[in-house]
């Protein structure tokens, strides 16, 4: 079958925007020396934080347990290498808030030494049952390298009796200056392919779609390459058009296969689940040589860095050591993003530590950062439409959030919008629409999380009033049942013959005492009246 066999589709909107994309793809991945100290989040993935299972002053192993997650929407965390746990505090994590959040800190030793740390390969992984495939997976820690950071254990679980029809792996790096995924497929596109493989073992679909963006020739060649054609094993590579953003889930599900994923509903509800590369390879090394989820390739890039790059980077290491590697800063830097310029968010430090869904440090320019220019009122030119992914009304939107009629605003699909910035960019007023829709979507999680509390405290009062109501009927019923008691104890004594015959001998004798007091008084009288 031809690569031209295979149709594509078009989502609705989208831009072309300038890539950026060779000023870090020039040089191949530099492998980073391990830093003077690793500070490792213990909250990197959608759910529940993990627990330190370590404490200050634990010598651990490349690889070893060091925050246990035991609920099912959660990952587990390892030591990126092997040294000695210095502390368990509070540290500014990657978050548009600047956050501070508990990490396991490690000076490491420069041995690298895994000790018994590595888990057990899975030889015959190809053959393996999807159980224990899914479990080496959450053993690993893995979560989605695409940026959700989503746990895959539980996004490669299907729900009883769903069928899975397509696995969709997402190569496709649509947005300007990332190419950590171009790199990685240059770099290890056989273990990607095998990643992929083993997905598919897990999962049981009927095809497997790889979407590449046509513009990266040489992942395309190195991915052929190593799957031996545009297809095989089931799996095709399926070059589609650079059009951001391309790369988002929906999107790229539409394209390859026509197909839209339902309002508020997941790909899994029609039969899709998708994958970043990075994954498929994170896996790869999870289940074939028994690596936890430890690394990753991240760009850094940006004309306020000497020497943009790609870079295998450990978790938990510190930005500014990226930016050493990258030969420093230049002169023209102003900003530090993590992500890339339209979905990035900026940082407020360089000491922040990289985590599993970092896939790019963008060090921006005073150009690439410039104010747009003074906010103006909305001239409803309605481009902000024609250019939204997710067929959205960003303007109505952008009214009823303003006006916080968030009741409308979810009507209007809010939850829908996948914060792209399409609308933002084409905006001729420079209103800043993405912000607005964040600040409702945050205000009516704040409104659900409110009315939980109130739930549960209505549910507490009126446990505790029927839990009242229910003690004063226990005590009714007590004070019934002694009653009852003391009154059959009445009746028994009187149907007893013997009680009633002393009872009688009692009267009788009380009777013949009164009567002997009767006549005595009456002799008493007679004695002191005078005789005739």
């Amino acid at each position: 079958m031809t690569e031209q066999a295979h149709k594509l589709h078009r989502f609705h909107g989208g831009l072309h925007l300038p890539r950026h994309k060779e000023e870090s793809t020039r040089d191949p991945v530099l492998p980073m020396r391990i830093p003077a100290r690793l500070i490792v989040p213990l909250r990197q993935h959608i759910g529940e934080s993990a627990e330190a299972c370590v404490a200050p002053g634990d010598r651990v192993n490349k690889g070893q347990l060091i925050g246990r997650c035991d609920t099912y929407v959660g990952a587990a965390v390892h030591a990126p290498t092997s040294g000695r746990v210095v502390e368990i505090a509070d540290h500014p994590v990657p978050h548009p808030s600047g956050l501070s959040a508990p990490c396991v800190v490690i000076e490491p030793d420069g041995r690298e030494s895994w000790g018994e740390s590595r888990l057990p390969p899975i030889e015959d992984y190809l053959d393996a049952d999807p159980v224990s495939l899914r479990n080496r997976i959450r053993e690993a820690g893995i979560v989605g390298l695409g940026g959700a950071a989503f746990p895959s254990a539980v996004k490669i679980t299907p729900r009883p009796g769903q069928t899975l029809d397509c696995l969709v792996i997402n190569g496709a790096e649509c947005e300007p200056y990332i190419t950590c995924d171009d790199s990685l497929m240059r770099t290890h596109a056989r273990g990607v392919i095998e990643g992929i493989r083993i997905l598919m073992q897990a999962l049981k679909p009927r095809c497997c779609l790889i979407g590449i963006e046509d513009h990266m020739s040489g992942a395309i060649a190195a991915m052929r390459d190593a799957l031996g054609g545009d297809e095989a094993h089931g799996i095709r590579i399926v070059p589609i058009p650079s059009l951001y953003p391309a790369g988002g889930e929906r999107q790229l599900i539409q394209v390859l296969t026509g197909r839209e994923v339902p309002s508020q509903g997941l790909p899994a509800d029609i039969g899709i689940v998708c994958q970043n590369v990075g994954t498929a390879y994170a896996i790869y090394r999870a289940v074939a040589h028994g690596e936890p989820l430890i690394s990753r390739i991240i760009t850094v890039t940006g004309k306020g860095v000497q020497h943009p790059r790609n870079l295998e980077v450990l978790i938990g290491t510190p930005i500014a050591d990226l930016v050493a590697a990258a030969e420093g800063y230049t002169d023209e830097v102003s900003r530090l993003i993590m992500g890339g310029p339209m979905m990035g968010f900026a940082l407020q430090s360089d000491a922040i530590p990289v985590v599993k869904g970092t896939n790019c440090i963008l060090a921006a320019s005073h150009e690439d950062v410039a104010p747009p220019g003074p906010v103006m009122p909305c001239i409803r030119c309605g481009q902000c439409a024609e250019v939204c992914p997710a067929q959205l009304l960003p303007q109505q939107l952008y009214w009823f959030a303003r006006a916080k009629d968030f009741d409308k605003a979810q009507d209007y699909s809010l939850f829908d919008c996948i914060e792209c910035g399409c609308c933002a960019y084409v905006c001729p007023s420079n209103i800043p629409l993405v912000q607005y829709y964040r600040f409702a979507k945050n205000e009516i999680w704040a409104q659900e999380r409110e009315r939980r509390k109130a739930d549960i405290a209505r549910e507490r009062h009126e446990f505790r009033q029927a839990r009242l109501e229910q003690e004063e009927r226990e005590k009714a019923e007590r004070l019934a049942r002694k009653k009852a008691a003391l009154a059959a104890k009445q009746d028994d004594t009187a149907d007893d013959p013997k009680k009633a015959a002393i009872q009688a001998a009692l009267e009788r004798a009380k009777a013949r005492k009164a009567a002997q007091e009767a006549e005595q008084m009456s002799a008493e009288k007679a004695d002191k009246e005078p005789s005739g």
